[in-house]
């Protein structure tokens, strides 16, 4: 039997296209917030550049017109953080939950996500920690971004995790705007080839552990 801690994982096959999530949100968060309903999505997106909602809007058209010369879709998001790449090779989850079923607030819910990436990468044999700036990170480099958004206590937007990713499309940003440092990926923290799959199995055991809840297919 279903309970308010159940979560329905929503895995996507293949590429999803940026926008194609966006809506996907969208329809689980009206589902999360009308009806006390928990999702996690898991996917890895088609190449894109994404931007946070504390970037000014008028400083986004050259950015834009640059990025997608490289090939990149380029999207302002209503997340936290700043720019960020999601693309093949990264392990993307957008957690879709109800607050009040867990009976805690924002700060909790960030906590918990960052946990959730240090133990994943801990069980993969990678020390990852918090550090000043927003994200996961291995020493120097980050491999794991995070950038959330809540609106009636129901949440989008979530983690992304470098497992096999090109790392050669960062350097065409300041990852989060944060410079002088570089980014990472679970495959070369471990020096073997680390795929989504292989990483979204041990993430799913490790959500259910942090979040102390259930989830289901």
């Amino acid at each position: 039997m279903a309970t308010s801690k159940t979560v329905k994982l929503v895995k996507i096959p293949g590429l999803l296209r940026y926008h194609e999530g966006l809506k996907l949100q969208q329809r689980l968060w009206n589902l999360s917030k009308n009806h006390r309903l928990n999702y996690l999505i898991m996917c890895e997106h088609s190449p894109v550049y994404t931007f946070g909602k504390r970037q000014s809007k008028s400083d986004l058209s050259g950015e834009f017109q640059r990025l997608q010369g490289a090939g990149a879709e380029c999207y302002a998001t209503p997340r936290g953080g700043l720019t960020t790449f999601h693309g093949p090779g990264q392990l993307v989850c957008y957690p879709v939950l109800n607050l009040r079923n867990f009976k805690h607030g924002a700060k909790w819910y960030v906590n918990q996500l960052e946990e959730l990436v240090i133990s994943t990468c801990y069980q993969m044999g990678v020390r990852a920690e918090r550090c000043e700036h927003v994200g996961i990170w291995t020493g120097n480099n980050k491999i794991c971004a995070l950038g959330v958004n809540i609106r009636a206590r129901c949440t989008t937007h979530g983690l992304a995790l470098n497992c096999n990713t090109d790392l050669e499309w960062f350097d065409k940003i300041v990852p989060c705007g944060i410079a002088g440092r570089g980014v990472t990926s679970l495959s070369r923290e471990i020096g073997r080839d680390v795929g989504v799959e292989e990483a979204g199995e041990v993430l799913v055991r490790e959500f259910q552990k942090v979040m102390e809840c259930s989830v289901v297919t």
